[in-house]
Parts: C-alpha cells; sequence; structure tokens
C-alpha cells in the first residue's frame, strides 16, 4: 500500500519534473542568468518563486533568483508582505516591495484587471532593469494559458495566448513561464502539501472577469470530453494552416 507521504513524495518530484522539463523544452533559464520572480503572494506564484529557489541551489545550476511583489494601495485586496519577506529570506532570495497607486477612472471603459495587471507588469519590469536581471519568470500555468487562448478567440477574434518564453524590448529582455506544463489542481495540491499562507484578503475584481467566465465555459467543455483542457493546450503547438481559411 503506498502511504500519503509516499504519494506526496511522489507528487512533488514530478511537479519538480514538469518545471525542469518546461524549462529545457523553451530554454527558460541560462547559466548566469539574474531572473526576477513576480510574487503575488498567491499559490501560482509562490510554487513558482520555491522551485525555481531550489533548483538554483542545485550546484549544477547557475542562476541567480530575485523575488519582487507589488502592492497596489488603492485595490481592496490584503497579501501579508511579512510573511512573503520571511518565505524569500527561509529560501535565501533579496526581496523587493514596491507599492504603486491607480487611478480607474482615467480610462474606465478599461476592465479594472487589465489597468492594475499593466501597471503592476510595467513596475516589475523597472525593478528588473534596476536589479540587472535580463528575465522575468510569472507564475502562469497550463490552464491560464487556456483560457487565455479562448478569450481570444472568442472576445477579439484572434488566437494568441501566453507563450512560455516571450522575447521583448527587440530581444534584450525575456518573460518566462516555468510552470507552463502545470494545472491549476497541480499548483493547488502543491501549495497546500508546503502549507502556504493564503492572501489575507482576495481582490474584488477577481471573480468579475471574462476570464472566470472562460474557466467555467472550459469546465462543461470537460463534461463533455474529459481532457477538453489539455487537448487545447496541446491544439497550440499542432496548427493545421492548411486546413485555415
Amino acid at each position: 500500500m503506498i502511504t500519503e507521504e509516499k504519494q506526496d513524495k511522489v507528487f512533488t518530484r514530478d511537479f519538480f519534473r514538469k518545471v525542469g522539463k518546461a524549462i529545457h523544452d523553451y530554454h527558460l533559464i541560462g547559466d548566469g542568468d539574474r531572473v526576477l520572480v513576480g510574487v503575488s503572494g498567491g499559490k501560482d506564484s509562490l510554487a513558482l518563486l520555491e522551485v525555481l529557489a531550489m533548483r538554483a541551489k542545485d550546484p549544477k545550476q547557475d542562476y541567480t533568483v530575485i523575488a519582487a511583489h507589488i502592492a497596489v494601495e488603492d485595490v481592496s485586496y490584503e497579501v501579508d508582505s511579512d510573511y512573503l519577506r520571511a518565505f524569500c529570506e527561509r529560501l535565501g532570495v533579496e526581496y523587493v516591495y514596491r507599492t504603486i497607486r491607480l487611478d480607474m477612472t482615467v480610462n474606465p471603459k478599461k476592465p479594472a484587471c487589465f489597468v492594475c495587471s499593466w501597471h503592476r507588469r510595467k513596475m516589475l519590469f523597472d525593478i528588473a532593469k534596476e536589479y540587472d536581471c535580463k528575465k522575468l519568470a510569472l507564475g502562469h500555468h497550463r490552464d491560464d494559458a487556456v483560457e487565455s487562448l479562448m478569450m481570444s478567440m472568442i472576445f477579439n477574434g484572434t488566437i494568441c495566448s501566453m507563450p512560455p518564453r516571450l522575447e521583448m524590448f527587440k530581444n534584450t529582455f525575456t518573460l518566462i513561464r516555468p510552470l507552463i506544463y502545470l494545472s491549476n489542481d497541480e499548483t493547488l495540491r502543491y501549495a497546500e502539501m508546503r502549507q502556504f499562507k493564503k492572501q489575507k484578503k482576495h481582490c474584488p475584481h477577481e471573480k468579475a472577469t471574462n476570464r472566470d467566465a472562460v474557466s467555467k465555459l472550459i469546465d462543461r467543455m470537460e463534461a463533455v470530453s474529459p481532457h477538453a483542457r489539455s487537448n487545447l493546450f496541446a491544439s497550440m503547438r499542432n496548427i493545421r494552416e492548411e486546413y485555415l481559411p
């Protein structure tokens, strides 16, 4: 009989293996890289930071990890910054904390999540430049990519998503997503196993988005085809242009 402890060890090993495979397949991290990890305080970013920091301790690896959290003062969510700082100290990772303010009235037609995300990403770019990091790692996983694919097709009439590796600023900077082979359920299980502390208060806008609606739509698709999510993800690398208009 396989014990729960044994199952957890097998799962953890597979979790790390999938991150390593993504790094290898897409050449996400190279020798001498300085990688800034955007840490929101949610399960995905904490899992990403921990895995990258623990891999960096392997003598075979040669890269440096720095963590950054961007607090948005005028959006009513709350993260325990002391916990994030202690989390980083335990991993031996430098922790950068910055605050920004948003004025949602400037462009009221833009969704709050879009405006907030844009400003936080801009601050992360600034921090990366300040700390001489040529890579920015974000905690998006496979389900995020699938939802983005569906959103672009349904709402914008385009086919695009979240690439594992995105060259930016004339190929002088790279955005990477090392969790791209992992599902939301897997990052949730990892966070529960590692007993990550949850955010004090979640963002009030997170359920009022097209992403949440699309996620529920894909759930219904899975009732018809259990492999709907994984097949949608696989389809992004299996485009048959000869059968497109």
